[in-house]
C-alpha cells in the first residue's frame, strides 16, 4: 500500500518529526508510547505501543534512518497474528510547486486472509492519519522545537516503591485524594492497558476533561497518551517513572507536549507567543504533577498502603 501527500513545509523538517519517534505520541495520534531498546546514529529499536482497528497493539520495530536522502526504512520484528509480517518505507522529496511530497509505503503478509480486509482499512486509516498529523505540526509556521516541548519533575519519597506505583495506578481514587481531580471513569482492557477520561482543575482555575490510554509497567512505569488534550494543545503525552532510592522512592512526573499556537493565543492573549504558552504549560502541568507525587507519598507515609486501601475500595 502506498499513501501520498503534500506538505507545505521544508522536507528537512518533515523528515525531522517522522524520524524522531520520542515525538510521535503528541504527534500521531494512534501511537500510545515508545520505547527505545536500541539507539545508534542511523539505526534504532524500539517497542511501540498504538491503537489498531480500535484495540491497542505492540510491537517491536527496527528503522534505518538516512537523514541525506531523507528515507527511513521500518520492519516489525515480530509481528502478531493475523499479520505475518509488516516492513515499509517513509520518503520525503521537494514537491515541485514546493513544499514536501511524503510517501509512507507499507508492504505486509497476513496468516488469515479473511483478515486481509480488515488490516487494510486499519494500515488505510493509520497512514492517512499520520500523513495528516505531520502536515499538521509541521505546517503551522512555527520550528517543531518551539511548538513541542519536555519538561518532569522529580519528588523522592519516602515508603515501598510498589505503594507510590499503586497511587499512580489506580487513578480511580484520585478524586477522593486528589484536590485538582474532579473526576476519573477508569477501565482496564488487559496487558496493562488501561483507558481513562478525567476531569481536572488547573492552578489557575481553569478546567479540562481529558481522556487517555495509559501503558502500566507494574513497579516501573505508566506511560500515557491524551486522545483528548486540553484545548491548547494539539497532542499531550506522559510517563510516570518509579525506582527505588536508597530507602525511598524517586518519582518522576514527565510530560511531552505540542501546542496549538492558536488555541495558546485565544485563551493566553492574542499577543502572548510559544515561549509564554511553554512557561504556562510547564507551570500547570507540572503543578499537577508534583501534587500528585507529593499526595501520594503523604498517604505511603501515612503507614497505611495504598495497596490495601485500594483493595478495599
Amino acid at each position: 500500500m502506498t499513501h501520498t501527500r503534500v506538505i507545505a513545509a521544508p522536507p528537512d523538517e518533515v523528515y525531522r518529526v517522522a524520524a524522531d519517534v520520542a515525538l510521535w505520541p503528541v504527534v500521531f495520534g494512534p501511537t500510545v508510547h515508545v520505547h527505545h531498546l536500541e539507539r545508534e546514529e542511523r539505526a534504532e529499536r524500539f517497542q511501540l505501543w498504538a491503537v489498531v482497528a480500535g484495540e491497542v497493539a505492540t510491537w517491536i520495530s527496527r528503522r534505518e534512518l538516512d537523514p541525506v536522502t531523507r528515507r527511513i526504512e521500518f520492519r516489525q520484528e515480530h509481528s502478531r497474528p493475523p499479520i505475518a509480517g509488516m516492513s515499509g518505507t517513509w520518503s520525503f522529496k521537494p514537491h515541485r510547486d514546493g513544499g514536501t511530497e511524503a510517501v509512507l509505503d507499507h508492504r505486509f503478509a497476513v496468516t488469515d486472509t479473511s483478515a486481509r480486509e480488515t488490516i487494510l482499512a486499519a494500515v488505510d486509516r493509520n497512514s492517512t492519519e499520520e500523513l495528516a498529523a505531520l502536515g499538521r505540526i509541521t505546517e503551522l509556521g512555527h520550528p517543531v522545537d518551539e511548538v513541542v516541548s519536555t519538561f518532569s519533575d522529580t519528588v523522592v519519597l519516602d515508603g515501598d516503591i510498589d505503594d507510590v506505583y499503586d497511587f499512580v495506578y489506580r487513578s480511580d481514587l484520585w478524586p477522593e485524594r486528589l484536590p485538582h481531580v474532579a473526576r476519573v471513569e477508569l477501565t482496564e482492557a488487559g496487558d496493562g492497558v488501561q483507558h481513562m477520561e478525567m476531569d481536572t482543575v488547573t492552578a489557575d482555575g481553569s478546567a479540562h476533561t481529558t481522556r487517555s490510554i495509559r501503558i502500566c509497567q507494574p513497579g516501573e512505569s505508566i506511560s500515557y497518551t491524551q486522545l483528548l488534550p486540553p484545548t491548547m494543545l494539539l497532542g499531550h503525552s506522559g510517563r510516570w517513572t518509579f525506582r527505588r532510592a536508597g530507602r525511598g522512592v524517586e518519582a518522576t512526573a514527565t510530560h511531552t507536549v505540542a501546542i496549538d499556537p492558536a488555541a495558546a493565543r485565544a485563551q493566553l492573549g492574542e499577543n502572548s507567543t510559544l515561549a509564554e504558552a511553554r512557561a504556562y504549560l510547564r507551570e500547570n502541568l507540572g503543578a499537577n504533577g508534583r501534587a500528585t507525587l507529593t499526595r501520594a507519598g503523604a498517604v505511603v507515609e501515612s503507614g497505611v498502603p495504598e495497596r490495601a486501601r485500594s483493595n478495599t475500595a
